[in-house]
């Protein structure tokens, strides 16, 4: 194992800003690179974990692995989850035991890939490589009971797709990233059905996924388990109940299921993954996990205001149909942020029915949109513009000053657009001690 170097310890502001700096694109998709460092810590020549479940697909990823975390805990494992992006901190995205990684662990974490970056040739690495392969080595180090994995972009050339995972899960394929992963949805599937393996189990999260998805995991021999298929979800007035199948292909079933304020197809479909890495499946402790798990911008609501980072027409219409579900007396305002790379007119289409007006907000970067843009693209569809910011913070204080108690807002359209609200939301001197986070 390569040590780190000896030179003064940065602290982790000082290295994200290095990682930011050190390869000349953002996003290089590929494995050479990666996995070359990768096997330069040891990554790649025994498991990380006991157990491996690696998340891909357009939508859905980030629910389905917090589910898959509560229920994992509650059932007495040890965890270690890594997401992308985060909200607020970087330490978000490793999570080792449902707390997240401190700045020690992180850095320790970069020195190390620093480290065998440079022994022999030196490897040029992305911010989000370096980020994967410090927290694999992080987690190497723990041996954790189940480690699950979050696939940044596509799935076959993600760096953490290095690893081979003992359950692979396809939640959704829609088109976003369309600059990397293109407009077909069959090649967009073909992508994410990268990460499957041959024969282990592959997780299909949905009923309407491009045929390409299945066609990797047959061609790989992997033993797929699709929703409505393999493994089923059914609602009634209070609750929601699940059958699935175990890997020896007993039937498994579960009811009385509380409604986590998260896709329920991916709470069916985190159930079914959980079940297949040999976790035995408490009842009692599956209602108990699902009734308190919680994930920060994801109809997440905090008072009056919802926060959802959807930013494709996938995510806006579910986003929509969960809206029509709760009734407002006052108005309902949106306050929109995009990049400019994303599908605005889509997702202003699949919400024009849930919003009585708009508050447009320009986003910084050199992806970004501008708020005029996206002002005018509203007004395009139809859409009523009360006011545009060159911020989200700006846009928010100028909703806070609009919004009656009947009245609701809605933010949503990017991370970054959630991440500067909820940055606002915090920091108002006005914030009562009941805006807690909630997910309904």
């Amino acid at each position: 194992m390569p040590e780190a170097p000896s030179s003064p310890a940065l602290s982790l502001d000082a290295w994200l800003a290095r990682l930011e700096r050190q390869h000349p694109v953002s996003i290089d998709l590929g494995l050479e690179r990666v996995a070359r460092v990768g096997r330069r810590l040891g990554l790649l020549d025994t498991p990380v974990a006991t157990r491996l479940i690696t998340v891909a697909g357009t939508n859905g990823k980030g629910s389905t692995v917090a589910m898959l975390e509560a229920l994992a805990r509650a059932h007495g494992l040890s965890t270690a989850t890594y997401t992308s992006p985060h909200l607020l901190r970087y330490n978000e995205r490793l999570r080792l035991d449902g707390q997240e990684a401190d700045d020690t662990t992180l850095v320790r974490g970069f020195e190390r890939v620093e480290a065998a970056r440079l022994s022999g040739e030196p490897v040029s690495l992305t911010y989000f490589e370096a980020g994967t392969l410090a927290a694999l080595w992080i987690i190497a180090q723990r041996q954790p009971e189940l480690a699950i994995l979050e696939v940044g972009l596509g799935g076959r050339l993600d760096a953490v797709n290095i690893l081979d995972a003992d359950v692979g899960v396809v939640t959704t394929v829609a088109q976003d990233h369309a600059a990397f992963l293109g407009t077909d949805l069959e090649n967009i599937g073909r992508e994410k059905a990268g990460i499957l393996r041959a024969g282990r189990p592959a997780v299909l999260g949905s009923s309407v996924l491009p045929a390409s998805v299945r066609g990797v995991a047959d061609a790989l021999g992997a033993r797929v388990y699709m929703l409505d298929e393999q493994f089923h979800r059914c609602e009634d007035a209070d609750a929601w109940a699940w059958e699935g199948i175990d890997a020896n292909g007993h039937p498994l079933h579960l009811k009385g299921l509380p409604d986590p304020g998260l896709p329920l197809d991916n709470a069916a479909t985190a159930l079914q993954a959980l079940t297949l890495a040999d976790v035995a499946l408490d009842e009692m402790v599956c209602r108990k996990a699902l009734a308190e798990v919680t994930l920060p911008g994801r109809m997440q609501w905090l008072s009056n205001w919802c926060l959802d980072v959807g930013h494709n027409p996938h995510a806006a219409t579910y986003l929509a149909a969960r809206l029509a579900e709760r009734p407002c007396t006052g108005r309902r305002i949106g306050l929109l942020g995009m990049l400019a790379d994303k599908d605005a007119e889509g997702v202003i289409d699949a919400l024009a029915g849930s919003l009585d007006a708009w508050v447009a907000v320009g986003l910084d970067g050199e992806r970004a949109r501008g708020a005029e843009d996206l002002a005018a693209t509203l007004e395009s569809r139809g859409q009523r513009v009360l006011h545009r910011a060159a911020s989200p913070a700006e846009g928010a204080d100028w909703l806070a000053s609009e919004l009656r108690e009947v009245d609701e807002a809605l933010v949503c359209g990017s991370f970054f657009t959630v991440a500067e609200v909820l940055s606002w939301w915090k920091s108002r001197p006005q914030r009562r001690e009941h805006d807690e986070i909630r997910n309904a």
